[in-house]
């Protein structure tokens, strides 16, 4: 099982965990190394239905954050904008960011992560 953080624009901001097969996680990150998705391109890519069919049974395994061990991906809900999507790596890799959105020492961890990835 891998744990998914859906970050979405609610103004709860509660930003929960939900857990997801490895199948289920392979078909919302189906690129090598990806870990961030915008839920309106994974409906996108795999059709209203079987989105339906892959998220539904997620949402009956949550998991407090205090007990989620890492967090594998994340799902953004409302952020099909522009000015988010200018933000979002190509590779859909949280250690491709847009190096002026991180400070120095995740510069310096997601280039080591990225040299481990490759190597």
């Amino acid at each position: 099982m891998k744990n998914i953080q859906i970050i979405d624009g609610a103004v709860n901001a509660t930003f929960s965990i939900f857990q997801a097969t490895d199948e289920e996680f392979a078909k919302i990150f189906p690129m090598p190394g990806q870990d961030m998705e915008i839920v309106e391109d994974f409906v996108s890519r795999v059709g209203e239905e079987a989105a339906n069919l892959i998220l539904a049974p997620l949402w009956d395994r949550p998991v407090h954050k205090r007990d989620a061990n890492g967090i594998h991906g994340t799902l953004y809900y409302e952020y099909d904008d522009e000015e988010y999507r200018a933000w979002f790596p190509a590779s859909r890799r949280e250690i491709d960011l847009d190096w002026r959105a991180i400070n120095q020492s995740q510069r310096d961890l997601y280039a080591k992560l990225r040299a481990e990835s490759e190597g």
